[in-house]
Order: structure tokens, then C-alpha cells, then sequence
């Protein structure tokens, strides 16, 4: 008995079939995993503070907690909802939960005593965190390489 080699050539759409079917980028693709279920998240350091953005659609004010304890700041959401409809002849029950906690590790150079302003628009939670003063004067110094 001999091995045949299957020519590609002959199947223009195998190679797009087979991707589709691949067991690994089928189950591993980033729908299906657990670990992403919180939001993307960019940070930001400007001259007098760090601003930290969250994209996180879907979600209401009231849905938010953000809090701060010692060096890290935590955010995090809740959000539910049910819904019934009932009829003669049929109950349709719908139900939705939506929830996440980012943890983020603060720098020295954050003002703890200062407020941190936090607005949420268009699916964006945007937080600013003032630095202290000090760090507002310590300018980046360039070093030239020789």
C-alpha cells in the first residue's frame, strides 16, 4: 500500500474548507473564549495625568462600580435583564447577564487624594487620573547613544 499525496490544486476550496472545519481555529478562536469576557482596555499618560479608556457597550452608568484601594484601581459592571411574554399558547422567557472586573496595578506617580473623574459615552468608559505634582515637573529626559 502507498501513501498518496492529496493535490490541493485539484480542490480550489479545500484549503478555505479545511480552515473552517480546523478544530483548533474553530474552538480556539476569541468567540469562544472564557478568558476575554472582559473589555479591551487603553491607557493613555499625558503630562498631568493617565487616562484609562474601557470599551465597554452595552452597559448603563448605574451598571459601573470603580473603585480604589491603595495602588489598584478596580472597575467593574453588572448588568441583567429578563424578559416574558405570555400568551394563549405560548411563554417566551428571554434572559441576559453581562458582567466583568478589570483590576488595574496604579503607579506611584497618581495622586490618591485627588478625584478621579469617570465618564461613560457611547460604549466608552473613560477615566482620568491626575498625577501627583511632582511627576508633573519630573520632564522625560532624551539620552543621545553614542
Amino acid at each position: 500500500m502507498s501513501l498518496v499525496k492529496l493535490n490541493k490544486k485539484r480542490f480550489p476550496w479545500n484549503e478555505s474548507l479545511t480552515d473552517f472545519f480546523n478544530r483548533e481555529m474553530f474552538v480556539d478562536d476569541d468567540f469562544f473564549n472564557l478568558e476575554k469576557s472582559h473589555p479591551s482596555m487603553n491607557v493613555k499618560e499625558h503630562d498631568k495625568d493617565f487616562e484609562i479608556e474601557f470599551a465597554a457597550p452595552g452597559f448603563d452608568k448605574k451598571d459601573f462600580e470603580i473603585t480604589m484601594k491603595d495602588d489598584v484601581l478596580e472597575v467593574s459592571a453588572h448588568k441583567s435583564k429578563e424578559e416574558t411574554e405570555e400568551d394563549e399558547n405560548y411563554t417566551r422567557r428571554e434572559f441576559n447577564y453581562n458582567a466583568f472586573t478589570r483590576t488595574v496595578q496604579l503607579p506611584n506617580t497618581v495622586d490618591r487624594t485627588k478625584e478621579v473623574k469617570a465618564v461613560y459615552k457611547n460604549g466608552i468608559l473613560k477615566l482620568n487620573l491626575l498625577k501627583m505634582e511632582e511627576a508633573k515637573e519630573n520632564k522625560k529626559k532624551v539620552i543621545e547613544v553614542v
